[in-house]
């Protein structure tokens, strides 16, 4: 029986989240799947995945075959890392706590990559909303200066208007 790695759609219109499943290779996209083993969220950012890895890594090891966007998947989150690792270590390349010392030191370099993300995209959030404040400030002030003009020409008019009418009045007196 041949398997594929790929993606069922799920979640609503306009809002697609996919479960990352181990289907036989005849099965409709949406249809019957043999294992699910992980999620993939492309509506965040970065996109949200959560991965059985060791299922992950199993099936891969077994020869199922994943659609191109669930091997990028997998490649990020390091499955087919550790299969190279796990081949080196069968080939006596290195030893197994060897591999695992240099996957767990790509996964920490890794997060970090992610997590420079997040920060980038809070600071520019931040930036963003001081920029828009500090020109709704300006709009702000410059409708408080004109409505201030139109007050003192207001009062400047109506003061003239007084005036007027009080010279005129001894005039006739």
């Amino acid at each position: 029986m041949a398997t594929k790695i790929r993606l069922q759609r799920g979640g609503r219109k306009g809002y697609a989240v996919y479960r990352i499943v181990a289907a036989d290779v005849r099965a409709p996209r949406d249809g019957r799947f043999i294992e699910k083993i992980g999620m993939y969220n492309p509506n965040t950012n970065p996109a949200t995945v959560e991965l059985n890895f060791e299922r992950a890594l199993y099936w891969v090891e077994v020869g199922a075959q994943p659609t191109d966007t669930v091997r990028n998947i997998l490649s990020r989150e390091g499955v087919y890392l550790m299969k190279h690792l796990r081949g080196g270590v069968k080939k006596g390349a290195f030893d197994e706590a060897a591999a695992q010392a240099k996957f767990d030191a790509w996964k920490q370099t890794k997060q970090k990559g992610l997590d420079a993300v997040r920060e980038g995209e809070v600071k520019a959030k931040k930036e963003a909303a001081a920029k828009s404040l500090a020109a709704e400030k300006q709009v702000n002030e410059a409708i408080a200066k004109k409505v201030a003009d139109k007050k003192a020409a207001a009062a400047v008019a109506a003061a003239e208007a007084e005036a007027a009418p009080a010279e005129e009045a001894p005039a006739e007196a």
